[in-house]
């Protein structure tokens, strides 16, 4: 069995090679990564608990750690950088535990720009369509989805009008796993997806959240751990939501579908993947990221390929396809693309 197992990874690592593998990078800290801005080929930062934030200004061949002051306490489940110098933290946790930071000085200082005053709210994601233009995703209170927005860079961040704010269905909400339940897209379209109700649906807004349709998925759902977790496009109407039961990670029932029409209609994939929280196009694939391991897609997400089996919360990349993934104890790798012959 041994010699089997021996030959079968061998065999695994040579089909991965092939098509780009990651490679681990080292910082100086075991906390848990969920956060994760991919800027440029040299620039990325990671956010994850303990307060805790990362970064590297020379793709990943070194990485700063840091807290924020007084923040030990609090899980940064996602970050949005704009360059080595100015980034966001936000926080998920139950009322004021849901914040937002802002640092200009590439984390020597940072300011509390928003504390939830709402004890039933919890913040699952942040999203820019600018540098100046932002919007951040809670789980509903009393049956609506509160949304905040900012239009001067976080000075100021209000929550859209209660007519503004999606209708959940009973037991709905949104999965703060990777930063990635909540995405934005040119100038004024936003998306984000949910789970733990009896059906997974994705909420798009084409006018920075002031109206919103909502889309039935086909994924696993009707439990509050299962979902569609994270969400990504490529363009303006193809895109991948991924997901599953969390609690379930190697469970391969309906995790992954696909849209070409901006998230109108989801279709399933004919072989699922397991359980996955984040998803991310890399100029030329797919690739997907999850506590079992990490997938890839050539062929617009209809047919999916492994990567490896390491442990993984999140994933980015550039337009280019530079990219990195964290995961759980400081896990940071980044990829390494299959060299043209």
């Amino acid at each position: 069995m041994k010699q089997s197992f021996a030959i079968v990874a061998l065999i695994a690592l040579g089909h991965s090679s092939a098509n780009g593998q990651w490679h681990p990078q080292s910082i100086k800290t075991e906390a848990d990564f969920r956060g994760l801005s991919v800027v440029s080929a040299k620039i990325a930062w990671v956010s994850g608990t303990k307060g805790t934030f990362g970064r590297t200004t020379d793709g990943g061949k070194t990485w700063s750690a840091g807290t924020v002051p007084d923040a030990d306490k609090l899980d940064f489940r996602d970050v949005e950088a704009f360059g080595e110098a100015t980034a966001y933290l936000m926080s998920a946790g139950p009322g004021s535990g849901s914040r937002i930071y802002k640092t200009t000085d590439a984390g020597k200082t940072w300011a509390l720009q928003f504390k939830c005053a709402e004890p039933e709210a919890f913040f699952d994601a942040i999203a820019f369509w600018d540098e100046k233009h932002g919007i951040a995703l809670s789980d509903p209170v009393k049956g609506r989805f509160p949304v905040i927005v900012t239009e001067d860079g976080g000075a100021n961040w209000k929550p859209l009008p209660e007519k503004s704010q999606p209708v959940a269905l009973p037991n709905e909400g949104a999965f703060a796993a990777s930063g990635t339940c909540l995405v934005t897209r040119g100038e004024s379209d936003v998306w984000f997806c949910t789970g733990g109700a009896k059906t997974a649906r994705v909420f798009h807004s084409t006018d920075r959240g002031q109206t919103w349709t909502a889309s039935e998925t086909p994924l696993l759902a009707g439990i509050e751990s299962a979902g569609a977790f994270s969400i990504a496009f490529r363009d303006q109407k193809h895109g991948v939501i991924v997901g599953g039961d969390y609690r379930k990670p190697d469970d391969t029932r309906a995790t992954t579908a696909t849209t070409s029409d901006g998230g109108k209609t989801w279709t399933l994939i004919d072989k699922a993947l397991p359980f996955r929280s984040g998803v991310a196009w890399a100029n030329d694939r797919w690739v997907a990221v999850g506590t079992s391991g990490s997938d890839f897609s050539r062929d617009d997400g209809r047919s999916w390929k492994p990567l490896d089996q390491g442990k993984y919360n999140s994933v980015g990349f550039t337009a280019s396809g530079e990219g990195w993934a964290v995961g759980p104890r400081g896990r940071i790798t980044v990829f390494t693309k299959p060299e043209k012959k």
